[in-house]
């Protein structure tokens, strides 16, 4: 048997700010997106990215959100750096 307790329930402060970090990635992998100089690959990517969020849209876990936010940054980050290296 494990002692293990049940997550605790986010503050509603908590909550609002994981949704800003969330709402703040997303708007910024579109903006990110909207830099694919080929259509085709534009729209690909565009409803990955909306794909994406909708698919964990239920995720309720603080650790869960974080570790999913942390991941976005990381390939947004490397999406823009491949932008900018393609314009160079």
């Amino acid at each position: 048997m494990s002692s293990r307790l049940p997550p605790a329930a986010l503050s509603l402060r908590q909550v609002f700010l994981l949704r800003q970090q969330v709402l703040g990635l997303y708007r910024r992998m579109l903006r990110a997106v909207r830099q694919i100089p080929d259509p085709a690959d534009r729209r690909y990517m565009e409803d990955w990215v909306r794909g994406e969020f909708k698919r964990n849209k239920e995720a309720t876990d603080e650790v869960t959100v974080r570790m999913m936010i942390t991941q976005g940054q990381r390939q947004v980050q490397g999406l823009e750096i491949s932008l900018q290296l393609a314009k160079s």
